[in-house]
């Protein structure tokens, strides 16, 4: 059993390293010099509660909400309402609790194939398109892209990013504030806190087969030894910027399909 497990184990190395080089030479080849966000016409513009076209603002206009809650979806009909309905009750308890709170949530549709436009449009049409705007894609272009057009045309003082899937539960939303605050002072007013699913890995590994364990354990292996030791989820998509981190990282993003 255990020579078999040794193989298993190579073999998920192996592949997983595969996979990096495979990554990294695609990087290579489609890296620019500095890219430019591409933006369609049909891209600069959202539709408000009532269905009237409204020019997108810039990420270098002065923020005028405290928080910007970017949700990039693709094909997320299904699991984008449950998201949703947590993270918007919990944001309207927050204002109701505290008045001077202002948000906005922007859904990136990525080109999807399915009606998330319109599920995520009804959100618009109940909260105010204030609060949520859905700003939809004329195509695919990959998680990457899409948060960084959500990015480029948000609101807030701070920027969270967050999966359609809700993957992490929205309060806590307060564990990465309290992270953010104590990375002060922000050199240049830059700071970013990563969200992490770390403590949850052995829940996880119960629901996953021994192959994919076997591969995750791989992917993090290569993600310790080759990129960052400091932190155990690379992978969670629950991370807090300031407003000046968010410009000055997704300027450089050079590959939309990935981030």
């Amino acid at each position: 059993m255990a020579p078999v497990l040794l193989q298993l184990a190579v073999l998920g190395v192996a592949l997983a390293a595969a996979a990096l080089i495979l990554i990294s030479f695609v990087a290579f080849i489609t890296a620019t010099e500095m890219p430019h966000l591409q933006r369609h016409e049909e891209e600069k513009f959202f539709l408000n509660a009532r269905g009237q076209r409204e020019a997108l603002p810039s990420i270098q206009d002065s923020p005028t909400k405290q928080l910007s809650v970017v949700v990039p979806s693709y094909n997320e009909e299904k699991r984008l309402p449950v998201m949703m309905d947590e993270a918007l009750g919990y944001l309207e308890d927050r204002q109701k609790q505290d008045p001077t709170f202002t948000y906005e949530v922007i859904i990136v549709d990525d080109g999807s194939k399915d009606q998330t436009s319109k599920v995520a449009f009804k959100y618009c049409q109940k909260y105010g398109s204030d609060k949520v705007r859905v700003i939809t894609l004329v195509k695919n272009r990959g998680k990457g892209g899409a948060i960084r057009m959500g990015v480029f045309s948000s609101r807030g003082k701070k920027i969270l990013m967050a999966d359609a899937d809700g993957a992490t539960k929205f309060p806590d939303i307060e564990k990465l504030e309290k992270g953010l605050n104590d990375l002060q002072p922000w050199p240049d007013q830059m700071a970013i806190a990563c969200g992490s699913r770390a403590h949850l890995e052995k829940e996880s590994i119960a629901q996953r087969s021994y192959f994919r364990t076997l591969l995750m354990y791989g992917f993090h292996f290569l993600v310790w030894f080759l990129c960052v030791k400091g932190i155990r989820d690379t992978q969670c998509g629950f991370k807090l910027l300031t407003r000046e981190a968010a410009s000055r990282t997704f300027s450089s993003l050079h590959i939309e399909r990935w981030f």
